[in-house]
């Protein structure tokens, strides 16, 4: 059981939102910022490094994102859509960009398929939740 949902189990106020699907979307964008953050330091040492500025790029804002939408996510106390609903918006946004980013490298860069894959399932998990909030 992930942490996130071990803290959510403890919440003393119903949540706005599916516990499950918060749950699911705390922890895949914990580990797509962990992704993005750790591929860019791998794209930093490939020997082509020009051929990666993209992705590094997309990943450095990848976890930015991924780190504010992840700590606004974890404090529902007072949820605010107009802010929660931009915030997944984003991150649905940038886990798109960085994933196809990351794709064109998967072929022949380990890293880049794992980040890919943290992403596509961020994404996913994103709008899933989106879906659900009031």
């Amino acid at each position: 059981m992930s942490y996130a949902r071990q803290i959510l189990d403890t919440y003393p106020r119903t949540l706005d939102a599916d516990d499950n699907l918060l749950a699911v979307a705390i922890d895949a964008i914990s580990d797509c910022a962990q992704a993005c953050q750790a591929d860019t330091d791998a794209d930093l040492s490939e020997q082509n490094l020009a051929e990666m500025v993209r992705c590094i790029r997309l990943c450095l804002d990848c976890t930015d994102i991924c780190a504010a939408a992840g700590a606004v996510l974890s404090r529902l106390a007072e949820y605010d859509p107009a802010v929660t609903r931009p915030l997944l918006e984003s991150c649905i946004a940038i886990c798109h960009s960085c994933g196809e980013e990351c794709e064109r490298h998967a072929a022949h860069m380990e890293h880049c398929r794992i980040c890919a894959e943290a992403c596509r399932r961020c994404e996913q998990a994103c709008r899933d939740l989106l879906e659900t909030l009031k």
